[in-house]
């Protein structure tokens, strides 16, 4: 009876949290991208995983829940590679996955089938859509402060407004993402991907 009283449950820390977290949207942003959200069942969820629903949920409240941090850890990785790289190395980490499966079509399994996903709920969930103005809003912002650091470094074009410039990327990068969701061929896009960059740029 002492022993049992005394022994101690063993505490999880936070970076095994942190790591079970992170080994779930990787599975769930897999099972998302390949069979779509309403696709997406528990069952095609814990066999994506290697979890059982218990496990998962135990970090998520639901599936709705999974999607939508799914879709946040895609776009916190896009502000911060914006904030450090612009919006046009997105585009271009964006082209490298899809042309990661070497077949010349692109691959939706990944990243871009998860945008791809966000897109089609923008369009289709108004609810959805509200609760991710605020993340496309950070998008924006970061995309607006970098060029505004090119511009005070002199390498931004300064016959456009920020603001138009900053537009003109992000039509650039849902241009791409439709390009790439319609399966087209994915050869001579980074040069089109220069083009866009040297658009934006100061002669």
């Amino acid at each position: 009876m002492y022993g049992l009283h005394n022994r101690r449950v063993p505490r999880v820390s936070q970076d095994q949290l942190d790591a079970r977290r992170k080994e779930i949207l990787t599975g769930a942003r897999t099972c998302f991208a390949r069979h779509g959200y309403e696709g997406a069942t528990v069952r095609r969820l814990e066999e994506e995983i290697g979890l059982s629903r218990g496990a998962i949920f135990h970090h998520f409240r639901d599936k709705d829940s999974l999607f939508l941090a799914v879709a946040e850890d895609d776009a916190a990785t896009m502000v911060a590679t914006v904030a450090q790289h612009g919006l046009v190395q997105v585009m271009r980490d964006l082209l490298s996955e899809a042309s990661a499966s070497g077949t010349g079509e692109p691959d939706v399994t990944g990243w871009l089938g998860s945008q791809l996903e966000v897109s089609r709920r923008l369009r289709t969930d108004p609810e959805f859509a509200k609760r991710w103005a605020a993340r496309a809003e950070a998008i924006t912002a970061a995309t607006r402060e970098r060029l505004q650091r090119q511009l005070e470094a002199g390498v931004l074009r300064d016959d456009v407004p920020i603001a138009t410039l900053a537009q003109f990327l992000e039509l650039a990068y849902d241009g791409l993402v439709l390009h790439l969701a319609t399966g087209r061929p994915v050869e001579d896009l980074e040069a089109v991907l220069s083009l866009v960059e040297a658009a934006v740029r100061k002669k």
